[in-house]
């Protein structure tokens, strides 16, 4: 009958929590990607974390078959590299020309060339517990990079003020993957495992703290230029209105002007209005109010 100590359960599930949290950051990009396939383009997303992922992935599966107990972080590395294999091949198809010959380029050296030529060298040239510290220390390293590869994405939300490149789930699954397996790491004593993600852990703080930043920022500087944009239109519209009011003006100076311009009624028109007003029995007072009108 085999026993598992209190330590070795809370190890079990720490692990299974980090596969779970773990599955859900390499699947935190579907949405992105169901938005590159529906416009059949990348617009500016950047291809650069995907390609870092997968090989990361891929080097941290070999290191899980080579650990002892190690088969927690083989299985969900192994299905991290199926999806990155995904996101790099639907990048591919829907990059612009240029960019799809930098991504290929770069996923041709790193994703096989390198990958391929790592694990060769480890299988053939080391023996023994080096070979687990050499593909340790490499994890490591990728690790790092995986964290930091959102740093280019960093930079353009600080440049543009946007979020929009961001996305904020992946950013989010990143922080709480790094925070389960740096816990992971303390219980199962594994420094390649532990140091990567805690430095990990303060990136996606980070990253965090700049969404949360320029998101708020975003909202604002969209509310002031609609609230521009409607100001140049009442604006315009005042404008307007003061013409049409500065025409009518005009039109009735105009008509004012022309009424004041008239020739003066002749004699003959003045003796016809007199027999009308005569006709009509006015006095002579009211006659001389209809000559002043």
């Amino acid at each position: 009958m085999v026993v598992c100590s209190p330590m070795g359960s809370l190890t079990l599930i720490v692990g299974i929590l980090g596969n779970i949290i773990s599955i859900l950051v390499f699947l935190s990009p579907v949405g992105t990607f169901k938005k590159v396939v529906k416009k059949k383009s990348t617009e500016n997303f950047k291809a650069y974390p995907y390609i870092c992922t997968l090989l990361s992935t891929s080097l941290w599966t070999f290191y899980g078959i080579l650990k002892p107990g190690g088969l927690l972080v083989a299985t969900v590395n192994a299905a991290g590299a199926f999806l990155q294999a995904i996101y790099v091949i639907l990048f591919l198809i829907y990059a612009p020309k240029d960019t799809k010959v930098k991504i290929s380029k770069l996923a041709g050296i790193l994703n096989i060339g390198c990958l391929g030529l790592v694990i060769a060298i480890i299988l053939l040239a080391f023996h023994g517990s080096i070979r687990l510290t050499i593909i340790g220390f490499l994890c490591a390293g990728l690790t790092l990079g995986m964290y930091a590869s959102p740093l280019s994405v960093m930079r353009t939300v600080i440049k543009t003020k946007s979020v929009e490149y961001m996305p904020f789930f992946l950013s989010f699954f990143l922080l709480l993957n790094a925070g389960v397996w740096s816990a992971y790491a303390v219980l199962v004593k594994d420094l390649f495992i532990g140091v990567p993600n805690a430095i990990g852990f303060v990136l996606g703080s980070a990253q965090l703290i700049l969404y949360m930043i320029y998101y708020s920022k975003s909202g604002s500087t969209k509310s002031a230029e609609e609230m521009e944009e409607e100001g140049s239109t009442h604006l315009v519209g005042g404008d307007l209105e003061m013409g049409e009011y500065n025409n009518e003006k005009e039109t009735k100076e105009r008509s004012l002007h022309k009424g004041r311009s008239l020739p003066k009624t002749s004699v003959s028109r003045q003796l016809s209005l007199q027999k009308i007003v005569k006709t009509h029995s006015l006095s002579p007072y009211e006659l001389t109010v209809i000559d002043c009108l």
